[in-house]
């Protein structure tokens, strides 16, 4: 197996120390005849050539710029001094000089000329030189294509590939690795599988480069079983062909598989490197499995890589996502120095704690965390990247920190990120989820290049404000743009049509996915007609279409259906789904809290009864009420009914107040149920008057101005009474209050919401 790197250095003498010392980058300039003297004895006459492997860089250099003459094989090392050093001038000089002592008709060493310019990233020259070959060997064609895939240009590496084949060239192991590595770069599963054949027919399949190529090859084009199927097929496998088909499953989606093969390796006597660890620790992050995490923690210990930063990164994303904050801070305060990627891993550590935490309040206090850990990197002298600014967006968006966003958005415009359109996408979930459609908007016009995911937000966004028009417009101009719509844009379509009361258009669109784009629906295609039909009051329409359902109705699409017969009045329907709900056994305190609230107002005893039981052998707890409204950079939260620590005296007095202007208005206040022990067994009725969306609400009138939007994080879904006291109050003091709850976002302004009323479950 011919190797270009080998090839390349095969019989040249070997730098001593006086050489590589102290490369020069400009010509020495020869002030004392004692300077000449020396170098005149360190050049050795040989059949009129200079020995140049006993001076410096400088000093050979000079000796060519006078034209003295060289052997050969001594041009080697100087050109290598030049891919080390990354100079194409030198590199010129050089060239020159071989073509002024005839020596381009040499084909070594004009093939490592290609070599030289390739690397140092002039393709045009290392082309011509290639193009003036006396003769090409299978050597000289893959350092021409090994460069092409090296400057990013796979295409042009395939194409010369084809050309050394049509003048009847056969490629060697190495050439045909270099290919497969451009049509990884291509993600050219067709090409690839045509390169395979190639390499069945002449029964090379089984070596190992071959074999690690391969697999890299299938697992970026997705293809894990090919990626696998190459994998056993390596006769001998090393660590590479480990720490590939390892990854390859991690990124692949088959986590479980990434781990059994890690310990598989160590069972063969493999010993992992810092790549192995990096890959079965993302696999542990993916699983939460934080027991293997730890073990593969202590093993990179015992293996020399505990102070490793990319190994030391990797577990502390674990810890993090695992929830193991402590762990992860000791891990981080354990470092001498911390990297942009150490940040960048515990920024966004703390955003999956944010998704995966149990409740709203330990959500807050990662959320925060993160945004405190930003505030850090910001004074450290590390300047944040795209990565960075992703994940700290996310952070803003699930905190509806607004103000923070804002600043963030500004510093990507400053640092020039804001053309990325990972942040850009990211900016525009941020607006949205903090709820300034507007500026959502804005962002996403100003983004320089749109994807799928791009597309598909800012469609999403438009239909939770409301705009339900303006996300089917969008929809229309995706599809002009010629962006293929995925299942998640068309839940988007689909809820907007549900919003909107357009049945025959939803009905068109549905249809659309199945037969022209040919995506399956799913159950959350099936819920957003369903609910279209439930906010239209034609229930029996609704129940038909769960009966044409593919699969059993899930938990949510009994829920819709039951909070869409309270409020159209229709019990005996609403009954049949609440036993329907009951069968699943939902682990959902909000969902029991309704079933009860519904039972209590139609004095179905008995079905009270039966439901607490239920609730106690499922152990459902208590509903925990938090809202949380942040002003000024400072975050303030709020527990209903809380006896240890009441509201103020003027937040009482607001909501008086404004509860007795509301009652001028057609307002009446009802009570709700609320279980008083972990267990379900005690039931209390309460009035909604402190439920902690109105305590935050009365907060954020009392303490900013009156242009400013109260926005609220609430951990529960809003009560319809609150719901309706929230709408009239943006009504009497002409303020929008965006309140987002666990189900969905409410904007309120002038009397109206953005759900339609069509509000949670509670």
């Amino acid at each position: 197996m011919a190797s270009l790197p080998s090839v390349a250095v095969t019989g040249i003498p070997k730098l001593d120390a006086e050489f590589r010392r102290n490369p020069s980058s400009s010509l020495p300039s020869e002030k004392s005849s004692g300077l000449s003297y020396q170098r005149s004895q360190k050049i050795n006459h040989l059949n009129g050539s200079a020995d140049l492997r006993f001076l410096d860089f400088g000093e050979a250099l000079s000796l060519i710029r006078e034209g003295t003459s060289v052997k050969t094989s001594y041009y080697v090392p100087l050109l290598q001094e030049c891919v080390n050093t990354n100079s194409i001038s030198k590199a010129r000089m050089i060239h020159a000089h071989i073509i002024k002592t005839g020596t381009h008709e040499d084909i070594f060493t004009m093939t490592f000329l290609v070599n030289v310019y390739a690397k140092c990233g002039t393709m045009k020259e290392a082309r011509k030189i290639f193009d003036h070959l006396p003769k090409r060997n299978v050597v000289s064609w893959t350092a021409l294509m090994t460069g092409y895939v090296h400057n990013d240009e796979p295409e042009v590496a395939i194409q010369v590939f084809l050309e050394m084949l049509d003048v009847g060239a056969y490629p060697t192991n190495y050439t045909l690795g270099i290919i497969l590595s451009a049509c990884s770069s291509l993600y050219s599963t067709e090409l690839g599988r045509q390169l395979h054949g190639y390499i069945v027919k002449y029964r090379i399949e089984s070596d190992t480069s071959i074999g690690n190529s391969l697999c890299s090859l299938y697992s970026k084009c997705g293809s894990l079983k090919s990626a696998v199927r190459s994998f056993w097929r390596i006769r001998e496998k090393n660590v590479i062909s480990w720490t590939t088909v390892i990854s390859a499953c991690g990124d692949n989606g088959d986590a479980g598989m990434s781990l059994k093969l890690f310990t598989q390796m160590l069972c063969e006597g493999i010993e992992p490197n810092e790549y192995t660890l990096t890959s079965a620790l993302s696999s542990c992050c993916t699983m939460l499995a934080l027991r293997s995490g730890k073990q593969i923690h202590s093993l990179s210990v015992k293996l020399g890589y505990g102070s490793n930063l990319p190994v030391k990164n990797s577990v502390m994303y674990l810890y993090l996502k695992c929830g193991c904050v402590d762990y992860a801070q000791k891990l981080l305060n354990g470092m001498q120095s911390i990297s942009l990627v150490t940040w960048n891993a515990t920024i966004a550590g703390h955003a999956q704690v944010m998704e995966l935490a149990k409740d709203e309040y330990s959500a807050r206090s990662s959320g925060t965390e993160a945004l405190n850990i930003f505030t850090k990197l910001n004074r450290s002298g590390h300047k944040p990247d795209l990565f960075t600014f992703s994940s700290v967006l996310t952070v803003c968006s699930g905190l509806m920190a607004l103000e923070q966003g804002e600043q963030i958005h500004a510093q990507t415009i400053k640092t020039g990120f804001l053309s990325d359109v990972v942040v850009g996408t990211a900016l525009v979930n941020m607006y949205n989820k903090c709820g300034s459609i507007e500026k959502a908007s804005k962002a996403f016009v100003e983004m320089t290049m749109r994807t799928l995911i791009s597309w598909t937000s800012m469609i999403t966004a438009f239909c939770q404000h409301g705009w339900c028009q303006q996300a089917l417009q969008l929809f229309e101009d995706m599809r002009l743009a010629g962006v293929r719509p995925n299942k998640v844009t068309f839940m988007g379509v689909l809820s907007a049509c549900s919003r909107a009361g357009m049945v025959d258009e939803a009905l068109r669109y549905f249809e659309m996915m199945r037969n022209e784009y040919k995506i399956r629906p799913g159950m959350d295609h099936y819920a957003c007609l369903i609910d279209m039909y439930v906010r239209l009051g034609q229930l029996v329409e609704a129940f038909d279409f769960v009966q044409k359902m593919e699969f059993e109705p899930n938990e949510f699409i009994w829920s819709m259906l039951i909070a869409g017969c309270r409020s159209h009045g229709n019990l005996e329907l609403g009954f049949y789904a609440a036993e329907k709900l009951v069968e699943l056994q939902p682990k959902d305190t909000e969902t029991y809290i309704m079933l009860l609230n519904m039972y209590l107002s139609a004095g179905r005893w008995k079905d009270v009864s039966r439901l607490r039981k239920l609730m106690k052998d499922e152990k459902i707890g208590k509903l925990r009420d938090w809202s949380w409204i942040s002003i000024k950079d400072k975050t303030y939260s709020f527990k209903a009914n809380d006896s240890l620590h009441p509201p103020s005296s003027d937040i009482e007095e607001l909501l008086s107040d404004l509860l007795e202007k509301a009652k001028g208005l057609g307002y009446e206040s009802h009570e709700t149920s609320e279980v008083t022990d972990e267990e379900g067994q005690e039931m209390a009725f309460y009035s909604t008057f402190h439920h902690s969306e109105k305590l935050a609400v009365a907060f954020g009138l009392l303490n900013t101005s009156n242009l400013v939007p109260i926005r609220v994080t609430k951990s529960i879904s809003i009560c319809r009474d609150c719901h309706n006291f929230i709408k009239l109050v943006s009504l009497l003091t002409a303020r929008e209050i965006i309140i987002r709850d666990s189900k969905q976002l409410h904007k309120f302004v002038d009397g109206q919401c953005s759900c339609g009323d069509f509000t949670g479950l509670l």
